[in-house]
C-alpha cells in the first residue's frame, strides 16, 4: 500500500498560513523531480481556509482534507459543516473521531460510524481515529478500548478501500510520556489483526494505518520503520513546511 502523511492543522491557520500549503507543495514537487518515491501526502485545515488551500494546491500532488463533517447533507445545524460541503470545497479526506473530537464534544463511536458513512457516501476518503487515554492504559485496558472503538467506529458494510486508521496515544500528547517502539509496534499489530478479521487477509492487510502520537522530523524515521506503521497522522509538526516535510522524506 503507498504510506499517507496527514497534517492536520486543528484550529490553527488564517490566510496567511496558505503560503506554509505552498511551500510544502513545492518541497514535494522538488522531492518527486529529483527521484524520490513519496507518500501521499494531505493537508486538513480549518474549515475556513480549506476552499483557499484546496484552489492553491490543484494540480499538485499535495490533498486537501477536512477535519470533521456532519452526519447529515443540509439542514438547520448552525456551525456545522457536510460531508458534501468538504467535498464541494475540494476535499479529498476527511478526519473522524480524533480524540479532541471524542473528548472536548462527547463523540461516541456510533456518531462516529455515522459521519463516516456519510463521509463515503459524499465520495470523501475516512481517516478514522482511535486511541486510548493515560487512565485507560494504566489500567490496562489500552487494547480493549483501541479495538473496541475501532469496531464501533466503522459502520456495517463499509467498504474497507476507502478507509484509514489512525491510532492515536492520547496518554503521549502533551504528558511528556513517549510511547516506545514497541508499544507502538504491538497496538498497531493488534489494529491490522483487527481489520483482517473483519475485512479478510487482502482487504483488511490494505487499510493503511497511521500513527498519531506527536510526530516530528527527530523521530519520524524510526516510527515510519515499525511494522504495520503507513504512515503519519501530524499534529504541530504540520503547520510549518520545513517542519513537516522532512516527516513526508522520511
Amino acid at each position: 500500500m503507498r504510506r499517507i502523511i496527514a497534517g492536520n492543522w486543528k484550529m490553527n491557520g488564517l490566510q496567511a498560513a496558505r503560503a506554509q500549503a505552498l511551500a510544502l507543495a513545492e518541497g514535494v514537487a522538488a522531492a518527486t523531480a529529483a527521484g524520490t518515491q513519496l507518500p501521499r501526502v494531505v493537508v486538513c485545515p480549518p474549515a475556513t481556509l480549506l476552499a483557499d488551500i484546496a484552489r492553491d494546491l490543484a494540480g499538485t500532488a499535495v490533498e486537501t482534507g477536512g477535519q470533521d463533517c456532519h452526519t447529515g447533507t443540509s439542514g438547520a445545524h448552525t456551525g456545522d459543516v457536510s460531508a458534501q460541503m468538504l467535498a464541494d470545497a475540494g476535499a479529498r479526506l476527511v478526519i473522524l473521531g480524533h480524540s479532541e473530537r471524542r473528548a472536548d464534544h462527547g463523540e461516541a463511536d456510533a456518531l462516529v460510524a455515522a459521519k463516516v458513512t456519510a463521509a463515503l457516501a459524499a465520495g470523501l476518503e475516512a481517516i478514522v481515529c482511535v486511541g486510548e487515554t493515560e487512565a485507560e492504559r494504566d489500567a490496562g485496558r489500552a487494547e480493549a478500548v483501541v479495538l473496541g472503538q475501532l469496531a464501533g467506529s466503522l459502520p456495517e458494510g463499509v467498504d474497507p478501500a476507502a478507509v484509514t486508521i489512525a491510532y492515536e496515544p492520547v496518554w503521549a500528547i502533551g504528558t511528556g510520556r513517549t510511547p516506545t517502539v514497541a508499544d507502538v509496534a504491538a497496538m498497531h499489530g493488534a489494529i491490522r489483526a483487527a481489520l483482517v478479521a473483519r475485512f479478510g487477509a487482502e482487504a483488511g492487510g490494505a487499510v493503511a494505518i497511521l500513527y498519531g502520537g506527536s510526530v516530528k522530523p527527530s523521530n519520524a524515521a524510526e516510527l515510519m520503520a515499525v511494522a504495520d506503521v503507513n504512515g503519519a497522522l501530524v499534529g504541530g509538526a504540520s503547520l510549518k513546511a520545513g517542519d513537516f516535510l522532512p516527516i513526508v522524506l522520511a
